[in-house]
């Protein structure tokens, strides 16, 4: 089994993790020690966890990632789509906890 750890830069993590998801859902998944973030799409689970480890400092025992591709809308008479999001639902260690006071830059 390969050790996929990889150090990243602070700088780096932020662009992976845009905010935090402040849903009735998202915080329901907090019991569970679960927490939702909307992330860059370009980035993968691996990156996603050594993010999340970087700038919380907790131990991230699985992610999970999900497309929401974007809404039609129509707005003044023209239609368009808004843009594709991606999150991720990161579950945490036993004794790991996110505060929720702190906030992504």
């Amino acid at each position: 089994m390969k050790n996929n750890k990889q150090k990243i830069s602070i700088e780096r993590a932020y662009d992976i993790i845009k905010k935090p998801i402040t849903t009735e859902k998202s915080t329901n998944l907090q019991q569970f020690n679960q927490y939702s973030f909307v992330v860059s799409k370009h980035s993968n689970s691996a990156d996603i966890k050594s993010a999340i480890e970087v700038i919380f400092k907790v131990k991230v025992n699985k992610v999970n990632t999900s497309i929401l591709r974007g809404k039609g809308k129509t707005f003044k008479g023209q239609y368009g789509f808004r843009k594709d999001t991606k999150r991720a639902i990161v579950t945490l260690d036993e004794g790991n906890t996110i505060d929720s006071s702190l906030e992504i830059k």
